[in-house]
């Protein structure tokens, strides 16, 4: 029989009724054999998640400050929950083993992992699961990444018949200890495991119907994605829209297994499929999406196209600064490179400085209002008018261009425009594609 993985976010796991509905998720189809879950996530929005009052605890015990009031949060919850379900008293050894852990100083990797720990515990006691422990099978490397041993590990662990759930997030660094990915990182998990048992589908169950074609926050009528490839979800997840953690993309779409993106309260919605290719002949276009939140290095020099090595030279400052950079647009002589506020933080002078004395260019400026917005869809290279519907409707709405790149793929064509013009151009391009596309 196939094997389904389905993992579930931290609203699908927030309290004892979210978690009732998992069960009866994973009962619903025989399938789904193998879960992989987050920590609790937030109630309502004035609630805490669990990740955070775990950070803060060891923050606090850190600092010999006392933790008590954050950690007596976090072990109601546990234990209100294991009492709803019927599995009171599941979740106090691990608890009292958090609590001696944090005042013991163990690594803030470790106290982190807990809510996954917690949350997988009594999810396999409510289900009368076998419990896997990440940390004696998945390998994370000095980078984050899941090593290659980590498949053949886990494909051992989890063979058999019976359901099997998996704490999401963590696994065991080079050095032995618990070692968590990035926040998110429990998508990264259940993909990871899904290539390791070479599922046939890999389910990622969350608070949204799958993937929207633009942001609702900016769009409130956005509909959503039926059906989009690894890659144009690749794109499209780097330019703001979120729903499953970039790397998570990867393990997956190396083995051809698809995502279905499912919502845990809506399990009737189709969601969105994520496959490997797709019929794009009557909707191209995908999705539109951006962030506005970058900053361009702006630079010219006369004769700039005979001066060997001017890019890598450039590239270079960055490089030592520990920058990563976006896109570079060109002229004959004039260099620019866009680069995202966050990896640029508050090095700009210093980036400058160091540019105007090995470089010497007759001209430098930095502009930090910039936004990027891109229109994504595999088939857009194969259509006439494309790049003149985007400019088009951009024109309509006032919207100057400050910027434009395409990829050598084609997959994606990105425009820059100023901060203040930013959701304008995110409706007009949506509009110009899906409402007025159709």
């Amino acid at each position: 029989m196939e094997t389904v993985v389905c993992k579930f976010g931290g609203t699908s796991v927030a309290n004892a009724a979210q978690v009732a509905k998992v069960g009866e998720i994973v009962r619903g189809d025989p399938r789904r054999r193998i879960v992989v879950v987050s920590a609790p996530g937030k109630r309502h929005s004035g609630d805490r998640k669990i990740t955070d009052l775990l950070f803060l605890c060891h923050q606090l015990a850190a600092n010999d400050v006392d933790f008590s009031a954050p950690f007596e949060v976090i072990a109601n919850r546990f234990q209100h929950m294991a009492a709803q379900l019927g599995v009171d008293g599941i979740a106090d050894e691990s608890l009292a083993e958090l609590r001696g852990g944090i005042a013991a100083g163990q690594s803030e990797d470790w106290v982190a992992s807990r809510g996954e720990h917690l949350s997988a515990r009594i999810l396999a006691a409510h289900l009368g699961a076998r419990f896997i422990e990440t940390a004696d099978l998945l390998g994370i490397d000095l980078h984050g990444l899941p090593t290659a041993e980590s498949y053949a590990r886990l494909a051992t662990a989890l063979a058999g018949d019976d359901v099997c759930v998996v704490p999401g997030y963590y696994g065991v660094g080079p050095d032995g200890g618990v070692k968590v990915f990035s926040r998110g990182g429990s998508d990264i998990t259940g993909a990871v495991v899904a290539r390791a048992v070479n599922a046939a589908v890999y389910e990622n169950w969350t608070d949204v119907s799958g993937f929207m074609m633009a942001d609702p926050r900016i769009v409130p009528h956005a509909r959503p994605m039926r059906e989009v490839t690894y890659a144009e979800l690749r794109e499209l997840s780097y330019m703001g829209a979120s729903v499953l953690h970039d790397e998570a993309i990867f393990p997956v779409r190396e083995a051809g297994i698809p995502i279905h993106i499912k919502n845990t309260n809506a399990t009737e919605d189709p969601g969105t499929l994520v496959t490997a290719t797709r019929d794009h002949t009557r909707n191209p276009v995908v999705g539109v999406a951006g962030k506005a939140t970058f900053t361009v290095i702006c630079l010219a020099k006369a004769l700039m196209n005979k001066e060997i090595g001017f890019g890598r030279r450039l590239l270079g400052i960055l490089e030592t600064h520990g920058i990563n950079w976006e896109h570079t647009p060109t002229g004959i002589d004039s260099m620019s490179v866009v680069i995202s506020d966050e990896e640029l933080g508050d090095q700009a002078d210093e980036l400058t400085q160091q540019m105007r004395m090995e470089l010497q260019p007759d001209y430098l400026a930095v502009d930090r209002d910039l936004a990027l917005i891109s229109v994504v869809g595999l088939g857009m290279s194969h259509q006439v008018g494309i790049a003149g519907r985007c400019f088009g409707a951009l024109a309509r709405s006032k919207v100057n261009v400050r910027m434009i790149s395409q990829g050598v793929n084609e997959l994606s064509i990105i425009v820059g425009t100023s901060r203040a013009d930013f959701e304008a151009a995110v409706r007009a391009l949506y509009d110009a594609f899906v409402s007025g596309g159709e």
